[in-house]
């Protein structure tokens, strides 16, 4: 496997990563809701409406990107990112903390695939086409570190101020941070067009819309597109309900006895979402490695599909029967599952598409994972509400199984 080239650029790409990751809201967010006196319904109708937001514009924003610039899309998501976070810290009813996940979905949006694009243009320019997976995965980690330390710079202040909203204010900061990071970056990478060339914006579209249609007619791009969406949209609708199973697991501990619910909570989910967080680093940096030990993309990411629904089943039923410790491991694989690989399924859409559409291509592929993580997130919430968190992901996962054989990939 060649090695990669740590240059500036690179060290760019991961401190965007590292800085857009320092969110300090997500090892709580649940918990944030369930404060508000959100009940698990509701919680999987915000998530829902997140979800469908992101469907409703991830094509627009694509086509922005490829045809206005990568960097003023950027830096737009990024405003609205910070627009949210201030919305979340002064909600005081669920109407605005509808807004809030409307304008977060609205920056996921505009944000989702630009990136990527960018680091896939960067790697093509320079002739390194065939380290996609091993350069993203490498990236991704400091994405993943970012994560871990957010989560203990988090649990550190909700216990020292007793409250969850605090980590919505803290969160603008690297959000901030991360714009002048962008605007730094190179020229070229505003666009796969040539600035020489001169393209008005309607000659542009018609470019990218050529290209988009000339990817999506291969069938082959569109199952690789449905397994790789099906999976992130599934750990997306998931993995937040590790929370609540820290919080019981953290009441049954003797040592923290005492410490109030809500301390003990910050202490225990900031602590193992930092060591969660280092593996899912460790993970996604091996994804380039583990790829090599096949011969074809198709068989890891069967492999890592049938992984996460049989462990996503037993997770479920550890939650159900108050196995918090157990259930907790699952949690974690799935997480795991999903950092190694995604950088394998990014790189084996954008093999099978048009460079000059990657952003859009991207976006295609993250608004069916935002179809998907709506449909899979209301039905969890559903059943949680019905039976508990454990009925939710035990009924979630089902469906994942049901669909597997339209979703199954072969090495033709």
């Amino acid at each position: 496997m060649q090695k990669i080239e740590k240059n500036r650029q690179y060290y760019k790409f991961g401190l965007y990563g590292f800085l857009k990751n320092l969110r300090f809201y997500e090892a709580f967010l649940i918990l944030f809701f369930l404060e508000k006196g959100v009940d698990y319904l509701k919680i999987g109708l915000l998530y829902s409406v997140r979800e469908i937001t992101i469907m409703l514009f991830e094509i627009p924003s694509g086509l922005v990107a490829d045809i206005l610039g990568r960097k003023k899309t950027l830096i737009a998501s990024f405003v609205v990112y910070i627009l949210s976070f201030v919305t979340f810290y002064f909600s005081h009813h669920f109407g605005l903390l509808l807004l809030a996940m409307v304008l977060f979905a609205l920056a996921d949006a505009f944000r989702s695939g630009v990136h990527k694009a960018m680091i896939f243009q960067y790697l093509t320019r320079r002739g390194q086409s065939n380290q996609k997976a091993n350069y993203y995965g490498h990236t991704r980690s400091w994405s993943q570190t970012g994560s871990a330390i957010a989560s203990l710079i988090a649990g550190a202040m909700v216990f020292y101020y007793g409250s969850y909203r605090i980590i919505f204010a803290m969160s603008v900061i690297p959000y901030f941070l991360d714009m002048l990071l962008i605007w730094s970056y190179p020229g070229y990478l505003d666009s796969e067009f040539d600035k020489k060339e001169k393209i008005s914006i309607r000659n542009k579209f018609i470019k990218v819309k050529k290209a988009i249609v000339t990817s999506l007619r291969e069938f082959r791009l569109l199952r690789i597109l449905t397994s790789l969406s099906l999976h992130t949209g599934y750990y997306k609708a998931v993995k937040d309900y590790i929370q609540p199973v820290m919080v019981s697991l953290a009441m049954t501990l003797p040592w923290l006895t005492t410490m109030d619910k809500k301390q003990k909570s910050a202490l225990l989910v900031g602590v193992i979402y930092f060591f969660l967080y280092l593996l899912t680093a460790l993970s996604s940096r091996s994804s380039g490695k583990f790829l090599t030990k096949f011969s074809h993309f198709s068989r890891p990411m069967n492999l890592t599909m049938l992984s996460a629904i049989g462990i996503g089943l037993f997770t479920g039923v550890f939650y159900l029967f108050h196995w918090y410790a157990l259930s907790i491991l699952g949690f974690i694989f799935i997480m795991l599952n999903e950092n190694l690989r995604k950088p394998i399924g990014v790189a084996f859409v954008t093999e099978a598409s048009d460079d000059r559409a990657t952003a859009s291509v991207l976006s295609i592929q993250s608004q069916a994972q935002a179809f998907f993580a709506a449909i899979v997130a209301f039905i969890i919430g559903w059943g949680a509400q019905i039976g508990g968190p454990g009925i939710g992901i035990i009924m979630g996962t089902t469906l994942l199984i049901i669909l597997f054989p339209l979703y199954q990939l072969k090495k033709k």
